[in-house]
């Protein structure tokens, strides 16, 4: 009996903490003020100004990418909590409210800057520590528009070794989802892989480092489930706890419905779950000579609707538990994180359709992770990561995965995943060739500037307004500056060979060696599809 009690006293304790709304604050929205933060999905809506009419509720929902209770303005000005928030927006009105926790409010200088400074100094402070070099040095590759679900041995030499047959340069190798035997049976399926040693004994030799994809997710029925139950690793189905003693809790796992079907889940709440997990990776590591982890699905939305956990946790909290796996792990990929800022995890932006208004979106979108403090960013996928969208070869854009490759070649990382020199005609493809070269070119750079983000915590790449406040850039969404001195302005816009450029004041040179005086007024060059603009400050 004791049993029952103390699972209904954890339920009746996680409804009690996350429905009652314990504090609010509103604030006057000025006429000339910009506020960013929140989401990272929602980048391109962002900024916010007094005209905006938004609601956000972050409380077991992350939008399918990084979240952060984090609102920051134009004006200086900010808004942080350790707990989920929601946000709105009306009649000029900025108002945040939390179930939980203090909501932390003031100003800290007159600009997106100063605030910036402020917030990431007080709330999520970096540890001096970057994921691995090679991230940001190569492009990345990533198995999966290539071979989807397929993930075997033999395909994933042929892509490597078409990598390298192209003349792109090797980087980290990302093997994608159904590698294993199952959800929570972390071990590589004996029906697609002959000898993965011998496998991974080749990859290491072209020159890649290899991750492999994971997830907190437990295939339901399976060995592994059955021996999890028993032990109590898994979240728990809170609707049984008056049908079965706490004790007994195989048949009480919670099936949880994701985008691969009905699994239970990782209690990661537990540090025994934890300990599971961690034994799993570092199997992998040390029989296979595996490098490190893409970790997936670990979205907030997939853990509400009554679940018991081990300890006393929110939605957002099983979130962080499973990014905070990644940091025993320096090659790590997340696509959700929560209250992650700051820390050595490489963060992408979650999948982008073949679309150009999906391109429109990368840079406001990275732009608003830089804001939130996730300093090691990645654009997605090149051309887009949704799958369904290269189903087709007659609906593939080739100046759409040009355009893309512009953008990436000069963001902390650039992934891959269609093959270029299958899908484009060689024209076309030497233009990736390039931008994948030009990334590595930079890679130096971008290395450094990682590495002052992990001690300074300013962001790689940066809007406009925070690398230049005061200057009206808060609405430009087009160009990013990368450290403090160089302008990207890639092309986003189908069909388009000119382009509108904003520098600031001072004198600018730009990749091509024309010189122009900023400050003055909007610069149009002419842009052929060969063509990424970039404008570095010579004084």
């Amino acid at each position: 009996m004791k049993y029952i009690i103390v699972s209904i006293a954890i339920f009746l304790m996680n409804i009690s903490s996350f429905s009652q709304e314990k504090e609010s604050i509103d604030l006057v929205i000025e006429n000339d003020e910009y506020w960013w933060g929140g989401l990272s999905s929602l980048g391109y809506e962002t900024p916010y100004n007094n005209n905006s009419e938004v609601t956000v509720n972050l409380f077991g929902d992350n939008h399918g990418n990084q979240a952060q209770p984090l609102l920051v303005s134009s004006k200086g000005r900010y808004v942080w909590c350790e707990s989920p928030v929601k946000y709105s927006i009306s009649n000029g009105i900025l108002s945040v409210s939390s179930n939980q926790g203090k909501i932390h409010s003031g100003t800290s200088g007159s600009n997106l800057q100063s605030a910036y400074k402020y917030v990431s100094q007080n709330y999520f402070p970096s540890n001096s520590k970057i994921p691995d070099e090679l991230l940001f040095t190569n492009p990345q590759y990533n198995t999966w528009i290539e071979l989807m679900y397929d993930q075997n041995e033999d395909d994933i030499i042929e892509y490597a070794q078409s990598i390298i047959d192209n003349g792109y340069p090797p980087g980290v190798l990302m093997i994608d989802d159904n590698w294993q035997e199952d959800y929570g049976t972390w071990e590589f399926s004996s029906r697609r892989f002959n000898d993965p040693k011998r496998m991974m004994k080749k990859l290491h030799d072209m020159g890649f480092k290899v991750m492999l994809w994971v997830c907190p997710f437990v295939s339901a029925d399976s060995q592994v489930f059955r021996k999890l139950a028993a032990d109590g690793l898994l979240l728990l189905d809170a609707g049984k706890t008056q049908e079965v003693l706490w004790a007994n809790t195989r048949n009480k796992a919670a099936i949880i419905r994701w985008w691969n079907g009905a699994s239970a889940c990782l209690d990661l709440s537990n540090p025994k779950t934890k300990e599971w997990f961690k034994g799993r990776l570092d199997y992998l590591m040390d029989e296979y000579g595996v490098d490190g982890f893409k970790f997936d699905a670990g979205d907030a939305q997939f853990y509400k609707g009554g679940l018991v956990s081990f300890n006393e946790s929110s939605p957002n909290d099983h979130t962080q538990y499973f990014a905070e796996l990644g940091l025993d792990y320096p090659l790590n990929e997340y696509r959700a994180s929560w209250k992650m800022a700051g820390l050595p995890l490489a963060q992408r932006l979650r999948d982008k359709g073949h679309r150009w208004e999906d391109l429109e979106k990368l840079i406001p979108d990275q732009m608003s992770q830089s804001v939130m403090g996730y300093a090691y960013t990645c654009p997605d996928m090149i051309g887009g990561g949704e799958y369904q969208s290269f189903l087709n070869a007659s609906s593939i854009d080739e100046e759409l995965i040009v355009r893309s490759a512009q953008v990436h070649a000069l963001m902390p990382m650039m992934q891959f995943s269609v093959a270029p020199w299958r899908v484009l005609n060689k024209t076309n493809e030497r233009i990736c060739h390039d931008m994948a070269n030009l990334h590595k070119e930079f890679g130096s750079h971008i290395l450094k500037l990682a590495k002052e983000a992990s001690v300074t915590g300013n962001p790689i790449v940066k809007p406009m307004e925070l690398a230049f406040p005061g200057n009206g850039y808060e609405t430009i969404k087009d160009q990013f500056v990368l450290g403090n001195d160089i302008i990207v302005a890639p092309v986003i816009e189908k069909g388009a060979r000119t382009r509108n450029v904003v520098l600031p004041k001072g004198q600018w040179i730009d990749e091509q060696g024309k010189k122009y005086r900023g400050g003055e007024k909007v610069i149009t060059i002419d842009v052929p599809l060969k063509r990424l603009p970039y404008f570095k400050k010579i004084k």
